[in-house]
């Protein structure tokens, strides 16, 4: 299994996590690249997130052995066994353990700030990382949570050897791992961007969760079939109770209802209590055929007929976000519907709806990364085509995929004010 980022990788992560939705459970990331996964973990869950500092406590003639471990809140764990064996003397263990808690305290006060510690006692504990390849520190990071009152605790990971996981499975009293492949070298391997985690990333997205740690709300979601012209589309219905609307997603360039981005906005929807559909607009093989893809008139016809799906089912008020050729395709089908709430593209090319533009009454929004120079372009030009509530946000640092910390995030702010403007206002 590979995965395409960090944050593909806690989306379907989640999924995989979903049984412990209601057991309130509380989500850790190991700093610095588990926390981007935590993330996408603790949004999906409704759960609070933290960040785990744990420090090990290393052999002083040899480091890469472990006598133990600290953790915040003066927890300490330590193995008497190899304390024993190495012959340590307590000044040497004195000594270990005054370094590591200096960076202990440094790294918490870097990464959290003056937000106290999400508290553990006689919570089900989540800890989360990108991947494992020997297990040690997350083995101490379980048992530090341990220590710090968990009642339950859960090692999630993406990916890991398969010896390491059942050596963990004592650490934890559950170890989800969604790859276990056994010709393992090292984690980057199973990621297409493995790219390090800035400092940065793990403190936005820290005070990101903080701020905005989503009440649970209850979703119902499944998978669907719809019809489409005679054509049936595969696809992922959920509707938060009490609903205000439904977003269908129309899907661009070859991406299907799996997108992690499109996925991640769609979550940040259903919390603001926003339904949304996610599906296919193209079978396999025509996803395939740049052709395809780029057969406007035709993604248009099926994200009409899919409307039609939704609207025959539940008596809310409907909206419609693109990406890429798909915000086309909504802007194309938004032209000769005039009952669509509103309109959102994000990273989208509706110029590609052409002289169409001019006849789309729904408000529209469209949002574009500032580094994103030609697409960014091409948005200004359709914005001067169209004659209905518009507006243009450019999201400043982001390339097109908005896979630069935070930019994704602003994209489902944006998203969100939008539809729940338009389309619940009068509801």
């Amino acid at each position: 299994m590979l995965f395409t980022h960090r944050a593909d990788a806690g989306e379907r992560l989640a999924e995989a996590l979903r049984h412990l939705e209601g057991d309130d459970p509380v989500v850790l990331g190991l700093p610095r690249g588990g926390v981007p996964v935590a993330y996408r973990v603790a949004r999906a869950l409704g759960a609070p997130l933290d960040v785990i500092v744990v420090r090990k406590l290393g052999v002083p003639h040899h480091r890469e052995l472990g006598f133990g471990a600290i953790g915040e809140g003066g927890v300490r764990v330590i193995s008497e066994d190899i304390v024993r064996s190495s012959r340590l003397r307590p000044e040497d263990l004195a000594e270990v353990e005054r370094a590591e808690e200096a960076e202990l305290a440094r790294q918490a006060r870097r990464f959290r700030g003056d937000r106290p510690r999400v508290p553990l006692d006689g919570r089900t504990v989540i800890v989360v990382d990108d991947g494992i390849a020997t297990g040690a520190t997350a083995a101490a990071a379980c048992e530090v949570v341990r220590a710090q009152g968990a009642a339950r605790v859960v090692l999630a990971v993406p990916v890991a050897p398969p010896d390491a996981v059942t050596r963990l499975g004592s650490a934890a009293d559950e170890v989800v791992c969604l790859s276990t492949p056994h010709a393992f070298r090292a984690v980057g391997e199973w990621y297409q961007d493995f790219s390090q985690t800035p400092d940065e990333e793990v403190v936005f997205l820290l005070a990101r969760a903080a701020a905005d740690p989503g009440a649970r709300t209850s979703v119902r979601a499944a998978a669907v079939e719809v019809d489409a012209g005679g054509l049936t589309l595969p696809g992922d219905l959920a509707l938060p109770e009490g609903a205000g609307a439904v977003v269908v997603f129309a899907h661009g360039s070859g991406s299907s209802r799996h997108s992690p981005r499109n996925r991640s906005v769609a979550a940040d929807l259903n919390r603001a209590g926003l339904g949304t559909l996610l599906l296919d607009l193209l079978t396999p093989a025509e996803g395939a055929d740049r052709a395809h893809v780029f057969d406007i008139e035709t993604l248009a016809g099926r994200l009409a007929d899919a409307t039609a799906w939704v609207r025959g089912r539940v008596s809310l008020p409907v909206g419609w976000f693109g990406a890429s050729t798909g915000a086309a395709a909504a802007l194309w089908a938004a032209a000769q519907d005039p009952d669509v709430g509103a309109v959102v593209s994000r990273g989208g090319r509706p110029d590609l709806a052409g002289p169409r533009l001019a006849a789309v009454r729904a408000p529209t929004l469209l949002i574009v990364g500032g580094r994103d120079t030609t697409v960014l372009d091409l948005n200004r030009q359709a914005q001067r085509e169209l004659r209905c509530e518009n507006r243009l946000e450019v999201v400043p640092g982001a390339t097109h995929l908005f896979d630069e910390p935070g930019a994704l995030e602003e994209v489902a702010r944006l998203a969100r004010d939008w539809f729940t403007g338009h389309l619940t206002r009068d509801a």
